[in-house]
């Protein structure tokens, strides 16, 4: 017969061995996983327990002994080491740190959210505030903090950041949360979010679970002037009213404009019908909005060598050499010459609606009508580019990562989410967000012009790697600007931007494949 005593410490022993093995190398492997993360980045994940089986029990041990064994292993495995008993956790007393980038009045309306949180939960949650500067600074911190264990508990991300600081296994997947009987989402309130947003942070290097949740969204939007275009039409230079919808409509404008100043163009010898922005972002909202995407999801793969991104590539060739379009001289530099009546489209984000409203009431141009519609599309409904950092929880403990999820549910609550859009200028995340913003759609017109596009929204690829990857789609497009001869033939043709797009697809996989978990 043997000791029970001795068999429990015998066992333990077994266990804790491959931990202590782990933990004297865990440290190196961390910081390896973080250096690669770091160096690709600005997106089936799941914990797996070896269960062994316990040996038949000598005929002699003693009954209650043996029950108490059985109820310890049923413990342990019942007990999730990373969530723990999610419904049945005690919060009294946690405490939040929130690592953020909103500075000015976002600021101050953050913290007067998290105040409000603060005196009306009911578990006794405090949040505070960690304000790091900008988004790099962020990323660089977390990555500094994953090697050591010094993280917040709520953290600002992009969703290719938050696949890189996966890649470290530094993250918690939300979907736990979001689906938790006391704590979760229903069906109704899950349904209210944009789909488009929620998608978004479903990372596919690691199952499509949710790692981040989103408090707030912007998108790309085609920005034009509505008196010019009026113009243009009453001229007969243009053959449609209104915005373009198809990019022959916007082409057609764009010559239009180019060969017909606007009439309150102070230098009418300056005119042009767009400004090229050529980052990644303008890459893949010209692709999604002609039916296609620069990523498979199904295959995990960039996918940049397809029609549709050919096509709009080459559109834009073709502007440029035709002097219907022009490249943009310096930051912000389109933004200055649509206000001043210079140009007649530019494309960017919704989030600098509020600059544009000031900049053409200050304008060379003296004022004048102008709104934001969908990028010119192909298909019966446009598609729309959304981007925009999401929150993450790190792995710390189970009482801290469900105390982060509270105040992320809280965050984007309906009422709360009402104030955040008129302080931030960001899009809310649910759709009944816009019952409580009609005085604020009357007072920003071009702003409500963009929320109703907000059901077509479909995000870029969240994948760690990302950022990389984006240097070379810039790369990219400016190889077909400058008309560079890929095939060696002495001209510029469609075939050279099928070369250019599939020597992008194999430095984009090639990034991808460094980056993947």
């Amino acid at each position: 017969m043997f000791n029970l005593k001795i068999t429990r410490w015998f066992l333990l022993f077994i266990l804790l061995m491959p931990m202590v093995l782990v933990a004297c190398g865990g440290t190196e492997e961390l910081e390896e996983e973080v250096d690669d993360a770091a160096n690709t980045t600005e997106t089936d994940t799941g914990s797996s327990t070896e269960t062994e089986t316990e040996p038949e029990a000598d005929a002699d041990m003693d009954s209650e002994d043996d029950s108490e064994m059985d109820g310890e292993m049923d413990g342990d495995k019942e007990m999730d080491p990373v969530y723990g008993d999610i419904d049945n956790l005690e919060l009294e007393g946690t405490e939040v740190v929130f690592m953020h980038q909103h500075g000015s009045s976002r600021l101050t309306e953050l913290m007067a959210i998290i105040e409000e949180f603060n005196s009306t939960n009911e578990y006794g949650i405090t949040v505070s505030t960690l304000e790091e500067g900008g988004y790099g600074d962020i990323y660089d911190k977390m990555i500094a903090g994953l090697t050591t264990g010094d993280v917040p508990n709520l953290v600002v991300a992009y969703q290719n950041q938050a696949a890189a600081y996966m890649v470290a296994d530094g993250l918690v997947s939300l979907d736990p949360y979001i689906n938790s009987e006391k704590y979760g989402l229903t069906d109704e309130e899950m349904k209210d979010y944009f789909q488009g947003f929620v998608n978004g942070d479903r990372l596919p290097q690691f199952g499509g679970e949710s790692f981040g949740f989103p408090p707030n969204r912007s998108m790309e939007v085609m920005y034009y002037n509505a008196d010019w275009l009026a113009e243009l039409n009453e001229a007969g230079a243009i053959s449609f009213d209104g915005p373009p919808q198809t990019p022959e409509q916007f082409q057609e404008a764009a010559c239009a404009a180019a060969n017909n100043p606007f009439s309150k163009n102070p230098t009418p010898d300056m005119s042009v019908g767009y400004e090229i922005r050529t980052d990644a972002s303008s890459v893949a909202a010209l692709t999604l909005a002609r039916e296609s995407d620069v990523y498979d999801y199904d295959n995990n793969a960039f996918t940049y060598n397809n029609d549709a991104t050919a096509a709009a590539l080459f559109q834009m060739y073709e502007l440029l050499e035709e002097g219907c379009a022009s490249l943009i001289a310096e930051r912000y530099a389109e933004q200055g010459d649509f206000a001043n009546g210079v140009t007649l489209f530019t494309m960017g984000s919704s989030s600098g609606l509020p600059f544009y409203a000031s900049d053409v009431a200050d304008g060379a141009a003296g004022g004048f009508e102008w709104s934001v519609a969908p990028i010119p599309y192909t298909g019966a409904d446009p598609v729309q580019n959304i981007y925009g950092a999401s929150v993450s929880i790190p792995k710390t403990t189970p009482e801290e990562q469900l105390a982060a999820w509270i105040f992320v549910k809280f965050y984007t609550s309906p009422e709360i989410q009402a104030r955040w859009a008129r302080a931030s200028n960001y899009f809310p995340v649910r759709a009944s967000v816009a019952e409580g913003l009609d005085d604020y759609f009357e007072e920003n017109p071009a702003y409500k012009a963009a929320f109703d596009l907000l059901p077509y929204a479909k995000a870029e690829p969240p994948v760690a790697g990302y950022d990389n990857v984006r240097d070379e789609a810039n790369e990219a497009f400016n190889r077909v600007l400058a008309a560079e001869d890929a095939n060696g033939d002495g001209e510029f043709t469609a075939e050279d931007v099928t070369i250019i797009l599939e020597e992008l697809d194999a430095k984009a996989n090639e990034l991808l494949e460094e980056s993947a978990p």
